[in-house]
């Protein structure tokens, strides 16, 4: 099953935290105490996200943390490689692929072709598009399952 980490879910809610207060600078424990996530969790993510250019800290008394752009600017894909590396759903698609098989797999190129597919998708999701609670969510069948999925308005 393809599934991001809890980690990464919580760091989509520290930044949809963020964005809520604007251009608010927010300390670490308040993130923690706003959203529910224990602090070391919410310092740790912070980290993360800073060093991925996500969100900037400001030092001293006054300070903390905001999104380093508009959350329509940051992409799900951002937040995926920020806290979980680039997206590869296999081996043969990760841009280090050291797979032992590529000379002889016939299935490799299709594998690639389904994580630019994925990737392509998570690009087209913005933190803001995240935020959207309220926007109307289609129903479509998946193996006989019926799937809900937001559209981008």
């Amino acid at each position: 099953m393809l599934r991001i980490s809890r980690l990464t879910d919580y760091g989509t809610v520290v930044l949809a935290q963020l964005a809520h207060g604007g251009a608010t600078l927010a300390s670490a424990s308040e993130v923690a105490t706003a959203t529910g996530i224990g602090l070391p969790t919410v310092s740790k993510l912070l980290k993360s996200l800073g060093k991925a250019g996500l969100v900037t800290s400001t030092r001293g008394a006054q300070g903390g943390y905001q999104l380093s752009r508009d959350a329509r600017n940051i992409r799900a894909a951002d937040v995926i490689d920020a806290l979980e590396g680039p997206v590869s759903i296999t081996e043969c698609s990760a841009a280090d692929s050291n797979c032992d098989f590529a000379a002889v797999c016939s299935v490799g190129g299709a594998w690639q072709r389904i994580n630019v597919a994925i990737r392509r998708s998570l690009d087209d999701v913005s933190l803001a598009d995240l935020l959207r609670s309220s926007s109307p969510v289609p129903d479509f069948k998946f193996a006989g399952l019926s799937i809900s999925v937001e559209t981008k308005s």
